[in-house]
Parts: structure tokens; sequence; C-alpha cells
């Protein structure tokens, strides 16, 4: 159990810097991290794990952004509450996939966000729309999208939200990092609480592995 210690703390740190950086990609290096470094041996395990480490990491680096005044929370508590049902919804159906199969889904998702990554981005800023009812809608039409692909993968979604918040409200980048941290918190809560229900109701732990895994959670 101890030789799991400095993994988990190294991978946590690495989550806990990507996501107070760009306000996303920590779930995507939370999964594999597990997996590969920590040493989690079940994919459903590790995606349950870092659910609950990457929306601690997102809450905790929440509050430097709301300090500085980067938090749209009206825009951010739409999205947030809407993109939960999405990620319960989704996060109910990642649990009826295979283990093996899921993962061969997830590094698909991996490639997609990377190939978005080397894509060129555009040099004109589109005016930051006023927050009404159409803006609103719109938010939360996109906020159920991400709600389930992130509940479905087991990813925060901040590479989802933090875009789909800049489409949606025409909001700065640095606004769209700070607002979606409070969605890729909730998202990973609903996620990891969902996956982690069954074996409550039966009396068992969570997720039967080290419980030193739970220190991702922490090192952010």
């Amino acid at each position: 159990m101890l030789s799991t210690i400095g993994p988990a703390l190294f991978s946590g740190g690495l989550v806990g810097f990507s996501l107070g950086l760009i306000g996303g990609g920590g779930s995507i290096l939370a999964t594999p991290l597990l997996l590969y470094v920590v040493g989690v041996s079940q994919p459903h395990i590790a995606i349950g794990t870092s659910a609950i480490a990457v929306s601690m990491n997102a809450f905790a680096n929440l509050i430097g952004h709301a300090r500085s005044g980067n938090v749209r929370w009206p825009c951010a508590l739409v999205f947030a509450g809407v993109g939960t049902i999405g990620a319960l919804a989704g996060s109910s159906l990642g649990k009826l996939i295979d283990g093996e199969r899921l993962l061969f889904l997830f590094g698909l998702v991996m490639l997609v966000v990377g190939v978005m990554m080397l894509r060129p981005k555009p040099k004109t800023v589109a005016p930051e729309r006023t927050v009404n009812l159409r803006t609103c809608l719109i938010t939360a039409g996109v906020a159920f999208a991400a709600g389930i692909a992130s509940g479905f993968f087991g990813i925060g979604g901040g590479f989802l939200i933090v875009p789909g918040l800049m489409l949606a409200t025409g909001m700065p980048m640095i606004n769209a990092i700070g607002s979606s941290l409070l969605a890729v918190g909730s998202f990973g809560l609903a996620t990891a609480l969902n996956y982690a229900a069954p074996v409550w109701l039966i009396g068992r732990s969570p997720w039967n592995s080290s419980p030193v895994e739970s220190l991702v959670a922490f090192s952010a």
C-alpha cells in the first residue's frame, strides 16, 4: 500500500495543476494515471476514483478563481445544475458498458481532444452576450450534452465545458475557465456518487481498492 502513496500524490498534483491552469484536462489525465501509474486494475474503479479526485481538485481551484472574480455565477450555476443531471444519466449508462470497451472509447476521446488542441484558434473574439432567457437556454442545452459525456466517460469535461461556455455566452476564456470549475466539480461528484451508490447500498467499500488511491483527491 505504501508503494502507491508516491504515485498517487504525483498523479493528484498533476491533475490539480491541469485543472487550475486551464480548467480542464484533469480527468483525461486522472484515469490513465490511476490505471498505469498508481496501479488500479479495473477501469470502472479507476473512473469512479478519478471522478471524486477531479471533483475535489476542481472545487479547490474554484475558490481561487472566485476570489479573483473570474466566475460568472449565473451561467456557472445553470451549467452545473443542468449538466449534473446529464452526468448522472451518462454515468448510469457507462456502468452498463464493459470496462475494457469503455476504456477503448475513452482512448478515442483522448485522440479527439488531442486533435482539437492542434486546431488553430480563431483570432476574432465574439462579443459577450447579455444573461437572459435565451442565453440560459443555450447554456442549459450545451451543459446537458457535456454532462452526459462527462458522466459516461468519467471525465470532468473541462475541455468541453470551457469552449461550451464561451460558445453559449461569449464570455472571455479566463471567465469560462473559472466558471467551468463549478461544473467540473459537480459532474465529477455526481459521477463518483453514482458509481459508489450500488456498493454502498449493500454495505461494501465504495471502491474495493487501496485507500491510498483516495489521496489523489487531496494532492491538488
